[in-house]
């Protein structure tokens, strides 16, 4: 699977490296922080961190999702306030990573650092029926914590 990349900053490439997967066994390569400066995210603060590029994927069978980086969110309370971010096929833009600072503390984003993740995921379009009833399972309709505690 081919995936384009336009960069949209003359950084990239030179003082920031490209998107690319860190090892091997990757399933999503690292993102980068397209700053000017530092930037500094206070306690509860949500920002918006431009990557400097943007990215074709080569068609609509095909995802990018913006996934936190775990050692971020765990040190240091940085993580994603969308959960994950969602890059449809047809989206041209800048691949912006939203970011929120759940610590108690100030954390700061240097021009170049890793700041997400990217992973390249197949899609299916459900074709949707409607019905008067579903096929039962032993589960049924048991929600939030209804298979236990284990």
């Amino acid at each position: 699977m081919e995936l384009k990349i336009k960069p949209l900053s003359d950084k990239l490439g030179r003082e920031i490296p490209f998107p690319a997967y860190a090892t091997a066994g990757a399933a999503g390569m690292d993102l980068r922080a397209c700053l000017d400066a530092p930037l500094t995210l206070e306690p509860g603060d949500r920002v918006g961190v431009p990557t400097g590029f943007a990215i074709a994927l080569p068609g609509p069978e095909w995802v990018a999702y913006i996934f936190a980086r775990s050692g971020l969110g765990i040190k240091n309370g940085i993580t994603l306030p969308n959960c994950v971010g969602v890059i449809d096929s047809d989206y041209r833009g800048e691949i912006i990573v939203a970011l929120t600072n759940l610590s108690d503390t100030p954390y700061t984003i240097q021009p170049g650092d890793r700041v997400a993740q990217l992973v390249i995921s197949p899609v299916v379009q459900a074709q949707i029926s409607l019905v008067d009833e579903l096929d039962e399972t032993d589960r049924g309709a048991g929600g939030f914590g209804s298979t236990g505690r284990k």
